[in-house]
């Protein structure tokens, strides 16, 4: 892959944390409503039951706690760049999904989980700098670059439980936000080049794909789409040609088509 163009997008990792902690804090709520036969129903994710699905969500948490309870990385920098990040989580599916279920056999009840869980996120993160480096699934990253991560997960799978279980979970805007703008940036490292605008307002904007480069104007190529759309793009959970016949996706221009580059995440 193309070494990125662009400087990297900077997140404010307060505002980041705050935000984390906002989701999960939404999802808890929703799951702790939960029956035992909602949380027994399938999620639509392969085998997991909606219990797997919420206990999964814990883990996007747990696993920064875990990690900064660990010896810091002896190394000078880290070896996963945020915008690495999306295109390295696929090959490591069948590990999370089975340990996945294994700590889900653990904890019948979520919401405890969810409570314990928020605790020690909060009693860790806060006293950590952003540069401390984790050694995550996908190699060594930094704290502040793992947390922006957590948003992906939890806005995901916050869509997930909402389908599964026939949830209205909001989304927390800057949750949403920072998840839209890392998954627009890496569409713009997979493919880099400046001959398509792709707009995700109120969030994100970036130029993507080799040819024409536009200088002032309205671009030739432009797609446009909202962010809960562009995330489900992105991630796999609806494809191209669904989203431009329900008219969620406008595209204009005739390399204005982006098939060939979604999903982003498996």
């Amino acid at each position: 892959m193309p070494p990125s163009r662009k400087r990297a997008r900077r997140y404010d990792p307060v505002r980041t944390r705050t935000a984390v902690l906002a989701q999960f804090a939404h999802v808890r709520t929703a799951v702790s409503a939960l029956t035992p036969q909602q949380l027994d129903a399938p999620s639509g994710l392969g085998a997991w039951t909606v219990r797997e699905l919420a206990v999964h969500v814990a883990m996007a948490l747990s696993h920064v706690s875990r990690h900064l309870e660990l010896p810091e990385p002896a190394l000078a920098k880290p070896e996963t760049t945020l915008l690495e990040w999306p295109f390295a989580t696929a090959e490591r599916a069948g590990r999370i999904a089975d340990d996945t279920v294994a700590l889900a056999a653990g904890h019948p009840d979520p919401d405890a989980l969810y409570a314990e869980v928020a605790d020690r996120f909060e009693a860790l993160v806060q006293a950590a700098s952003e540069d401390r480096l984790l050694a995550t699934r996908v190699g060594v990253m930094r704290l502040g670059d793992f947390l922006v991560t957590r948003t992906v997960e939890l806005v995901v799978h916050t869509y997930d439980l909402n389908e599964a279980a026939g949830l209205d979970i909001p989304y927390d805007r800057q949750a949403l936000a920072a998840c839209t703008r890392l998954l627009a940036d890496a569409l713009a490292e997979k493919a880099p080049g400046g001959s398509v605008e792709v707009r995700v307002p109120p969030f994100a904007v970036v130029q993507c794909v080799e040819g024409p480069r536009h200088t002032r104007g309205t671009p030739p190529n432009v797609v446009e789409t909202d962010p809960l759309t562009w995330i489900r793009l992105a991630t796999g959970r609806t494809s191209w040609a669904r989203e431009l016949d329900a008219a969620k996706v406008g595209a204009s221009g005739e390399r204005a088509d982006l098939v060939a580059l979604l999903p982003l995440m498996g």
